[in-house]
C-alpha cells in the first residue's frame, strides 16, 4: 500500500470504528502516510469510477471556510463547501471553486531553487538551518500571509523560545478591509479589542458605509448568507439596504438605495443620522453626537437632509444595522467613521441582539484578538529591512512586492537584507526577488488549521488535510523548519521537539479533547484527529458571540472630521478589490475569464468614470487614458460607468502583475502605485485618500467583457450599415 506500511499495519495504526472509517477516506493523522497515486498504482482502498471526499479548508482568502473535495483516482475533480462547517454552511465563492486552478498551475514552483538554479530537499533544509544558526536573532525576521495560523503559531513559538523577532503578518485583503481600524474602534468604544460581528440576517434595515460584503469583505460567503436573511420575507418584513459611497460596487447594486455621498464625508453623515435619531426619540442628547450639525453634514455630503432624517426614523422604528467598511474606512478619517458607526448601533439599541452588531468570538485555544499588520507597521518594517538590520527574512503566503504600494518601497528595502528566502508555492515578484524559493505544497496538498476571525456564531478552528498527493518536488514549510531546527541544534531544536508538521498540529488542538460544548468529543487523540479532519475542523455547538459593553459608549466624545485628500487632483480616486480576482487570483483562468459582476470586464484592468465626466472630458470607452497622482502613475482603457460619481474614478485592484505565471504577468496594471504613504489613526492606509489628474495618451485599448456595447449602450441602433 506505501513505502511503509502494508495494508494490515495501516489498519493496526488506524484503529477500529469511527477513526478507522475516517481515516481510510484520508480523514485521519495516519493517512500522511499513505501514499495517493494517481494514473497506474491506485491505493487498495480506492476504485475506478467511485469518488472519495476530503475535508479541508479554503486558503484563497483568510476567512476560513470549509470544504469538501471531491476526488477520483487520486484527482481533486471538484470542490463543495462543507455543510456542517458553520462559517459557510456549504456554500462557496468563485474562489473556492477555482483553488483547483491553483493546485493544477503550470507555473506553479516546482522544486527548491537557490540563484535561479534548482536544489535538493537536503540542501535547501541545510541552507534554513545556517541562516538560524549563523545570525543573531534580531537579525531574522518571517513575514506571512493570513491564511496558515498553524504556520503563525509555529513560527511565534519559536521566536518566544529562541529571541528571534515574532512572525509579522500581512495580505492585501486586510489592508483594503481596514482590520486594524475596526479593532481599534472596537476597542475605543467598548474596551476589548477584536472583530465586529454583523447580524445581517436579523436585521430590517441595515445602513453600510462602504462595506462591500457581498464582495471580499471580512467573510464574504458569511455575509452573503446574512443577505439573503435580510431579503428572506416568508417569515419577517423584507429587509433594506441602504448603501453610501461614490462608486457603486456590486453590494450596492443589490442595495435597495445606492447614497453616492462625497468621499471623505461619511462620518458626518453616520454622526448626523445618529443625532437626528436620538432628537426624535427624545430625551437629553448624549455627548457622542452633541457636536454635529445635521443641516451641515447635508450640504458637505451632498445628501439631502429629508434622506437624512427618513434613515433616522429607521434608526428609531427599531432593527436597524449600521456597518463601516470598504473605502469610507480607507480614508484619513477611518478610525473616527468606525467609531461613529459603531456608535450608531448603541443610538439603534442593537447591541447583543438580533439583527445587531456583536464582537466575534476567539476561535478555540486563542487568548486574544490577533490581527494582521497595518501599512503603518509595514512601513516600519521595511525600513528595518531596507536599514540592514535584518540579515535573513524569511516568507510565506504573502507577496509584498506586489502588495504594498509602490510608494513604500519594499522591492528595493530587500537589498538591505543578505539573505532573503521565499517559501512560495507559485512565482510571484518577491520569490522572484529572492535568493531562494523553497516551495511550499498547494493547499490541497497541505495540512494545517485557519483560525476563524469573524462571521461565525460559533467559535471554530478550520482544519486542512492533503486531499491529493504532492504532485511537484515541494514540501511542508513547517517540515522544513522542524528539520532545519534540528541541524541548527541547541535551542532551535528544542524550540520545535517535533517530528513532524501532524505531530505539532495535533499538540496545538489536543487540549480541545477536553473543552466542553464542542461539535464532537472523543476518547483519545488519534480518535480526536480522526474527527477533526472528518469534519474539517472543530468548533462550539453553542453561540459564542460577545455582547459590546455599551455603558460608555454614547457618553464619549466622537470626533467630527472630513478626511484629507493627498495631491492637487481633480479627481477622487478609489481602488477596489476585484470581486473575481482579489489580491491572488490573476493567475487562475477560471477567475481571468469570470466577468466583473458590475462592468462584464474580463482579463484586464480598467478605469471607471462618470460618462457626463468622460464627455466634457473627451474619452470614449476603451480610451487608453493616464491617471497621475502624487506619488505614481498608470495607464488603463476608460469604462464609461453611470454609477460613480462625476469627481471620482475607480480602478479594480488584482491585476498588474510582472510575475506570477503566463495568465498572470503583463496583464493591466496595478492602482497600488498610484498609492502614498498617508495612514489614519490605527495605522491602516488611506488608500482612498488620494486625488488623481487624467490625462488622455491618444491610444485605444478594448476591453474584453461580456456585455453587448450595443445593448447596453445603445450604440449601432438606428445606424444605417
Amino acid at each position: 500500500m506505501t513505502d511503509k506500511f502494508s495494508r494490515r499495519d495501516f489498519l493496526k495504526l488506524a484503529g477500529v470504528g469511527a477513526a478507522t472509517t475516517a481515516i481510510l477516506t484520508g480523514c485521519g493523522p495516519a493517512s500522511r502516510y499513505v501514499k495517493r497515486e494517481p494514473y497506474m498504482e491506485m491505493p487498495e482502498y480506492a476504485y475506478n469510477g467511485q469518488s472519495t471526499y476530503y475535508a479541508t479548508t479554503c486558503r484563497e482568502c483568510a476567512a476560513g471556510c470549509g470544504l469538501v473535495v471531491r476526488t477520483s483516482q487520486g484527482r481533486a475533480i471538484k470542490t463543495e463547501g462543507n455543510a456542517n462547517h458553520p462559517l459557510n454552511l456549504g456554500k462557496t465563492c468563485a474562489r473556492g471553486q477555482a483553488t483547483l486552478h491553483g493546485l493544477y498551475n503550470p507555473d506553479r514552483v516546482q522544486e527548491p531553487q537557490g540563484g535561479g538554479k534548482p536544489m535538493d530537499w537536503d540542501a535547501a533544509i541545510q541552507v534554513v538551518a545556517d541562516a538560524l544558526k549563523n545570525n543573531q536573532p534580531g537579525e531574522i525576521a518571517f513575514l506571512l500571509g493570513t491564511t496558515s495560523d498553524h504556520l503563525f503559531d509555529l513560527v511565534s513559538d519559536l521566536a518566544a523560545q529562541t529571541g528571534i523577532n515574532p512572525p509579522v503578518r500581512f495580505g492585501a485583503l486586510s489592508m483594503f478591509e481596514s482590520r486594524a481600524t475596526l479593532a481599534k474602534a472596537a476597542e475605543n468604544l467598548f474596551g476589548q479589542a477584536g472583530m465586529p460581528f454583523f447580524d445581517v440576517g436579523g436585521a430590517k434595515a441595515v445602513l453600510s458605509f462602504g462595506a462591500n460584503f457581498l464582495e471580499t469583505w471580512l467573510s464574504p460567503i458569511s455575509y452573503t448568507r446574512g443577505f439573503a436573511g435580510l431579503r428572506e420575507a416568508l417569515t419577517k418584513m423584507r429587509g433594506k439596504l441602504i448603501q453610501f459611497e461614490a462608486r457603486m460596487s456590486a453590494t450596492a447594486a443589490k442595495a435597495d438605495e445606492w447614497i453616492p455621498l462625497r468621499p471623505g464625508t461619511e462620518t458626518l453623515v453616520a454622526l448626523a443620522i445618529g443625532r437626528l435619531a436620538l432628537e426624535k426619540r427624545g430625551g437629553p442628547l448624549p455627548r457622542a453626537f452633541a457636536d454635529i450639525d445635521p443641516m451641515d453634514a447635508a450640504s458637505k455630503s451632498g445628501v439631502e437632509i429629508e434622506t437624512l432624517e427618513r434613515y433616522a426614523e429607521m434608526v428609531v422604528a427599531g432593527g436597524a444595522l449600521a456597518i463601516p467598511g470598504g473605502a469610507a474606512l480607507g480614508q484619513t478619517s477611518g478610525l473616527a467613521l468606525a467609531e461613529a458607526v459603531l456608535a450608531l448601533n448603541a443610538v439603534a439599541d442593537n447591541l447583543g441582539k438580533e439583527g445587531g452588531m456583536f464582537l466575534s468570538p476567539l476561535a478555540p485555544n486563542q487568548a486574544e484578538y490577533q490581527r494582521s499588520a497595518s501599512v503603518k507597521e509595514m512601513q516600519e518594517f521595511t525600513q528595518k529591512l531596507a536599514s540592514g538590520k535584518i540579515k535573513v527574512l524569511f516568507v510565506h503566503g504573502v507577496n509584498p512586492v506586489f502588495e504594498l504600494p509602490a510608494a513604500l518601497e519594499f522591492k528595493k528595502a530587500l537589498d538591505g537584507v543578505e539573505q532573503v528566502i521565499s517559501f512560495a508555492t507559485f512565482p510571484d515578484e518577491t520569490a522572484q526577488a529572492a535568493d531562494y524559493v523553497f516551495p511550499d505544497h498547494h493547499a490541497l496538498e497541505s495540512w494545517g488549521y485557519q483560525r476563524v476571525t469573524t462571521g461565525s456564531n460559533q467559535s471554530a478552528l478550520s482544519g486542512s488535510q492533503p486531499v491529493v498527493s504532492p504532485y511537484y518536488n515541494t514540501r511542508s514549510t513547517i517540515d522544513v523548519l522542524i528539520a532545519a531546527a534540528q541541524l541548527a541544534g541547541e535551542k532551535f531544536a528544542g524550540a520545535l521537539p517535533f517530528k513532524d508538521e501532524v505531530e505539532f498540529i495535533q499538540s496545538k488542538v489536543a487540549p480541545l479533547m477536553n473543552e466542553a460544548g464542542g461539535f464532537f468529543s472523543a476518547a483519545d487523540l488519534p480518535a480526536f484527529m480522526a474527527y477533526f479532519q472528518q469534519y474539517g475542523g472543530w468548533w462550539t455547538n453553542y453561540d459564542a458571540r460577545v455582547i459590546p459593553n455599551a455603558a460608555d459608549t454614547l457618553n464619549r466624545n466622537l470626533k467630527v472630521v472630513e478626511a484629507e485628500f493627498a495631491g492637487e487632483g481633480e479627481f477622487f480616486f478609489i481602488p477596489f478589490v476585484s470581486p473575481t480576482l482579489a489580491e491572488a487570483g490573476a493567475n487562475k483562468p477560471w477567475l481571468q475569464e469570470l466577468p466583473d459582476p458590475t462592468t462584464t470586464v474580463m482579463w484586464n484592468t480598467w478605469v471607471e468614470i462618470n460618462p457626463a465626466t468622460a464627455h466634457e472630458l473627451g474619452v470614449e470607452d476603451d480610451d487608453v487614458i493616464q491617471i497621475v497622482s502624487e506619488a505614481g502613475t498608470v495607464e488603463a482603457p476608460a469604462y464609461l460607468y453611470p454609477a460613480i460619481r462625476p469627481d471620482t474614478i475607480a480602478i479594480p485592484f488584482g491585476q498588474g502583475h510582472t510575475a506570477y505565471g503566463r495568465y498572470a504577468a503583463g496583464r493591466g496594471v496595478n492602482p497600488a502605485d498610484l498609492l502614498g504613504q498617508r495612514f489614519n489613526e490605527a495605522g491602516d492606509l488611506a488608500f482612498a485618500g488620494m486625488k488623481v489628474n487624467i490625462k488622455k495618451t491618444g491610444r485605444k485599448r478594448p476591453l474584453s467583457r461580456l456585455e453587448s456595447v450595443m445593448g447596453v449602450y445603445g450604440k449601432g441602433l438606428g445606424e444605417e450599415h
